[in-house]
């Protein structure tokens, strides 16, 4: 069996993680995954940062989902609202 290479996690075990935002799910709730180690993060409902699991991937999906349609919607009442 081939052993996964180590160095990453003790790289962020010494200087600490470097996330970066790999999606803008709104303007509030994104998420991270760090460029060393690959883990990543979503923000929860307070805010804080937290693993994502798969319940989150499907929250964060359907958050994504609600508010493009809702920016949209806003988008098309402005501008016909615009013509008058």
């Amino acid at each position: 069996m081939k052993k996964p290479n180590q160095l990453p996690k003790m790289y962020c075990n010494l200087f600490g993680h470097d996330y970066q935002v790999t999606k803008r799910v709104t303007y509030h709730v994104k998420e991270y995954t760090c460029r060393h180690c690959k883990t990543q993060l979503t923000t929860n409902s307070n805010g804080s940062l937290t693993k994502l699991t798969p319940k989150f991937k499907e929250i964060n999906a359907i958050l994504e989902r609600i508010h493009n349609s809702r920016t949209q919607r806003l988008k098309n009442k402005n501008l016909s609202s615009s013509i008058y």
